[in-house]
């Protein structure tokens, strides 16, 4: 299927920020097929396996953690960049790689760093998952990082709009390959934000029935989820409760794709080139004005419900002890962190604690929950189970 005239082409990315690469072929593909699959093959990648999504290391194996999500929100990304004629294999690189620079136990994790950091920059994920991408993550012997196109980077630097004041690390690294924070991103960028939202604001209903914290009735009564429930009911008035519920979460799903589908269609109108995507001056994939508050509502009463319940709410504030514990550890004796990370430790300060802060945003929760009881020798069995 033929690119629409908006959609980001492979044949006219702006490149990568190190031109000299081996050159040798490996397969047919195009820019942003090999973009995603140097995602997926980066540890990096691997490591989403053992990170929070909502529950902190579940104890079930059927609760979301970070790639499982990852990998429900490249699915519906790809669907809906296939309808609007984009490039399918740079919007599944983007949804795959949005999470990718989350510290262990999720926000709660990430505060902990953020505090650490006061004064030095602080510490935020998106702009660390470039980090990741662009200088941890090297598995090449001719440059650091996966050296992934500009176009990849971009979306992910701006996957929430344009940047007007970016933190340390990604000012930084724009510095070094220029990402012009101050426009809209590419279509397929806006595509994979609003898959992510579609994502969780359905699959957390599960995990959180699933736990036992949310309440089934205040759910289905809720305005965002009250109509398709009555038509799920009807149309399947005998069907055991948990298949009732999963063809709830497959109807939002779809709800929220076919809206967001005819918005961005009106939005394109007289939109001809990725220019002029970039300079629109709003978002262009959008959801309806009305869906859009509904939407909003939805996400304050699972904050209030789930995210902000009293047992979350005290996970968090043991995982966030917990990596502040690691972090005072590592700044004490750095000599605890791995060999490579010793080695390569900055000697000048703000470069120091931000490096130790890159080293603990990489670990997994259960290895950091491992770390800690082997500094303190205290345990955590008990930490975040669901």
């Amino acid at each position: 299927m033929p690119l629409v005239p908006y959609a980001s082409d492979p044949a006219r990315s702006r490149g990568r920020e190190f031109a000299i690469e081996n050159t040798f072929a490996r397969g047919p593909r195009t820019a942003y097929q090999r973009d995603r699959d140097r995602i997926i093959h980066s540890i990096a990648f691997r490591r989403l396996r053992y990170k929070t999504q909502v529950f902190v290391a579940p104890d079930g194996d059927h609760y979301r953690v970070r790639l499982t999500h990852s990998l429900e929100v490249a699915q519906i990304a790809r669907v809906i960049a296939r309808v609007l004629g984009l490039d399918e294999d740079l919007t599944e690189a983007l949804a795959l790689a949005h999470d990718i620079g989350h510290a262990p136990f999720g926000h709660a994790g990430e505060d902990a760093l953020n505090a650490a950091l006061t004064g030095r920059g602080g510490f935020d994920h998106n702009a660390h998952a470039l980090r990741v991408l662009m200088r941890f993550e090297s598995p090449y012997c001719e440059h650091d990082g996966l050296n992934l196109t500009w176009e990849t980077l971009e979306g992910l630097a701006k996957h929430n709009g344009p940047v007007a004041e970016p933190n340390w690390s990604l000012g930084e690294l724009n510095t070094e390959f220029p990402l012009e924070l101050g426009t809209w991103p590419s279509l397929e960028a806006q595509v994979a934000s609003l898959s992510d939202d579609i994502a969780y604001d359905n699959h957390d209903i599960d995990d959180g029935l699933r736990a036992g914290i949310l309440d089934l009735d205040e759910v289905l009564a809720h305005p965002f989820v009250a109509d398709h429930w009555a038509e799920v009911e009807a149309r399947y008035p005998d069907a055991p409760l948990d298949r009732q519920l999963a063809e709830l979460v497959r109807s939002q799903i779809g709800h929220m794709v076919n809206d967001l589908l005819a918005e961005t269609r009106v939005r394109l109108k007289g939109i001809a080139s990725v220019d002029e995507v970039r300079a629109a001056g709003r978002a262009t994939v959008a959801f309806s004005p009305a869906l859009e508050s509904s939407e909003r509502q939805f996400k304050r009463f699972m904050y209030e419900k789930l995210y902000h319940h009293p047992l979350q709410l005290e996970t968090a504030r043991r995982a966030r002890a917990l990596v502040a514990e690691l972090y005072s550890a590592y700044s004490q004796e750095p000599v605890l962190m791995d060999e490579e990370w010793i080695g390569t430790m900055p000697r000048h300060e703000p470069d120091r604690s931000r490096h130790i802060a890159g080293y603990i945003a990489g670990m997994t929760d259960r290895f950091a929950i491992n770390c800690h009881e082997q500094i303190y020798g205290v345990s955590h069995e008990d930490l975040g189970h669901v």
